[in-house]
């Protein structure tokens, strides 16, 4: 795809990005599974969780921290994750005259399954995966499926029809590149990656209640040894990691939406000890929740 054709389908995506920015930096749109990004300063370093989701930057760049290693991504790379991933990120162009703009699709399992089934095996893979990211080069046949997925949001009556079927074909865009055999190895049934998605998902949908990592290693059919290890490798955390990062994202984003204590959202997310909570909070985010809480509804 010539370099004139790719910036031209990513200036369309970055004018919608631009007309549906109102002061936010997290643009909701009206399909649930897609998110915009818009910024107009470089950010600090930053924890997130990365759902299963094709990540996309049309203008500006970023770097990602998987582990020890900070990886970086900008227009011409895309990003994919497999599973719930933590992460780092810091947006490292970004201005008013020229600001960050990005989007994610988020993808469920259910997706994921449909589209994987009819697909063969590819032997070989290039491109850079890290743990459950992949980062992939942009191509002509990606960009035009989401630039098309991006233009529902001038019929919205259109979105419940047409979106599903671009972003089922989105997915198997993906899956036929290089990229696809990142999803392939995690849902293979039976593998010790597939049990280690298991146990994240035990952990996602249970990360308020206490952790016995030897009952979950029994409950995904491995020994808490063979579970480390391997939960290690995927997503650079240990189990109990893993879920102090999911509590403090969520404890972030009830105090930014929502006018409640900390204390409240320290037991609300699992935590028995605020000043703990306090603490780990800090570790995480550079700041004690209220100060954290203030200045990101100053943003």
């Amino acid at each position: 795809m010539s370099n004139q054709a790719l910036k031209s389908y990513q200036e369309e995506i970055k004018n919608k990005i631009e007309a549906a920015y109102h002061d936010e930096n997290l643009i909701y749109t009206p399909m649930e599974q897609l998110c915009f990004y818009y910024k107009t300063e470089p950010t600090d370093m930053l924890a997130t969780v990365y759902e299963p989701s094709l990540c996309i930057i049309v203008q500006g760049a970023k770097e990602v921290g998987v582990g020890e290693e900070l990886i970086p991504y900008d227009p011409d790379k895309y990003l994919l994750a497999s599973v719930h991933m933590p992460a780092r990120v810091r947006i490292t162009e970004a201005s008013p005259q020229k600001p960050y703009a990005g989007l994610t699709i988020t993808f469920t399992m259910e997706q994921i399954f449909d589209v994987l089934k009819d697909i063969p095996s590819r032997p070989n893979h290039t491109g850079t995966a890290k743990s459950g990211l992949y980062f992939g080069e942009m191509n002509k046949r990606l960009i035009e499926a989401v630039s098309r997925l991006v233009s529902l949001l001038d019929s919205t009556e259109d979105i419940p029809v047409l979106s599903p079927l671009i972003i089922k074909e989105i997915l198997y865009t993906v899956m036929c590149d290089d990229g696809g055999y990142i999803f392939r190895q995690y849902v293979r049934d039976g593998s010790v990656e597939q049990r280690v998605v298991e146990a994240i998902t035990k952990i996602k949908d249970g990360y308020k209640s206490p952790l016995n990592v030897k009952e979950l290693a029994r409950s995904v059919s491995m020994s808490e040894s063979s579970l480390y290890h391997n939960f290690k490798k995927i997503t650079a955390m240990s189990p109990l990691q893993f879920q102090k990062n999911l509590r403090l994202q969520e404890a972030r984003q009830l105090l930014i939406s929502q006018n409640i204590e900390a204390a409240q959202v320290a037991f609300e997310v699992g935590y028995e000890s605020p000043s703990q909570f306090s603490r780990e909070y800090a570790r995480m985010f550079g700041l004690p929740p209220i100060a954290d809480t203030q200045m990101n509804r100053q943003l």
